[in-house]
């Protein structure tokens, strides 16, 4: 637990918490700290300062060329990681806000949740997954982010939200909740705005059940998510959608699975993407051999990677496969010889 001059704002943000949030809202006055202790701002809350050094970390700035579900979209409309990032961060504001939950505490997990997905989305974890020993998630990459590459010292909950928004984990708070309920809900409906705009499906397409229950028109389709959530879970410790509300979402989500996210139209180019990790993978797993201890080069080759933009993976897969014609250092020597030569 913190402690807090009286007369700081950050002092006085804390109180507003304990005053006005629900009861089972985690209050960043009694946060689990960080696994180093540092000297608390007097202006920010813990879950504030966290936000704000994710949003300001180079992994962060990387998720505008990271893709979605379109690799290197042409269309500027079409989602990125990034965007997807704000999406949820926007739907798990608004759910924290109508439950009087921790917004802070919501909107640094959501900003953070995925900082370490690779390029190529899933296809590129997919192919990471396969090479590397004991396999790979982009929700565990994203913590080594925070906690070793960027050494950004965030607090535990924050850290826990960010471990527990993909399937599979049970999040210790309920604002962790609401950003692993917020992350699906995004993905489900922009994918299939993305879907329509890119002629892959029609909004006739989608299950009729699934449009009978929450409509065919994209903003009232994710409102009533979002008002499923939160009608189910106003007074309660855990965040969580209605049975019958969960059961349409998670029906709609395996339609996407068969008809968008695995062979369609928009995974067309995969199995490039698929080489092009690939080949980098096993290239700089070989250039290390000779400089560093061999038990060490699958965690950096890993860490590297998964890194890179799209567009920074294929311009290093050129780089070292594609050949290139000869370069001349003085490539306008003609232009001066005509010169010499026309009256």
């Amino acid at each position: 637990m913190n402690t807090a001059n009286k007369d700081t704002i950050r002092y006085k943000l804390e109180q507003r918490e304990i005053v006005n949030l629900s009861e089972y809202a985690t209050k960043s006055r009694f946060s689990k700290g960080r696994k180093n202790p540092i000297e608390e701002s007097d202006l920010r809350t813990c879950f504030q300062r966290d936000r704000d050094r994710i949003l300001h970390s180079k992994a962060f700035r990387r998720l505008k060329h990271k893709t979605q579900v379109f690799l290197s979209p042409f269309d500027d409309h079409f989602r990125t990681r990034l965007t997807h990032t704000l999406e949820v961060s926007q739907i798990g504001r608004t759910i924290a806000r109508a439950l009087d939950l921790n917004e802070d505490l919501v909107e640094a997990i959501s900003l953070g949740h995925d900082l370490g997905h690779t390029p190529f989305g899933h296809c590129g974890e997919g192919v990471l997954d396969e090479l590397v020993k004991g396999g790979f998630h982009h929700n565990i990459q994203s913590v080594r982010v925070v906690e070793v590459l960027e050494n950004l010292n965030l607090c535990r909950e924050t850290i826990d939200g960010i471990l527990t928004h993909t399937w599979g984990y049970t999040p210790k708070t309920p604002e962790a909740q609401v950003v692993q309920l917020a992350d699906k809900v995004a993905y489900i409906n922009h994918d299939i705005e993305d879907s329509v705009r890119a002629g892959v499906i029609s909004e006739k397409d989608l299950p009729k059940d699934c449009i009978e229950y929450f409509s065919s028109i994209q903003s009232k389709r994710l409102n009533k998510m979002i008002t499923e959530i939160v009608t189910n879970s106003i007074g309660k410790p855990n965040v969580a959608m209605s049975e019958e509300g969960w059961y349409y979402t998670t029906k709609l989500r395996q339609w996407m699975f068969d008809n968008v996210y695995v062979d369609s139209p928009a995974k067309f180019e995969e199995e490039k993407a698929r080489k092009v990790i690939r080949e980098l993978f096993f290239l700089y797993s070989d250039m290390l051999k000779s400089v560093c201890d061999e038990s060490k080069i699958e965690r950096i080759v890993t860490d590297y990677i998964s890194g890179m933009t799209d567009r920074f993976a294929v311009e290093r897969f050129k780089d070292h496969f594609v050949p290139k014609g000869l370069q001349l250092s003085a490539k306008d020597d003609y232009l001066f010889k005509l010169a010499n030569v026309v009256n």
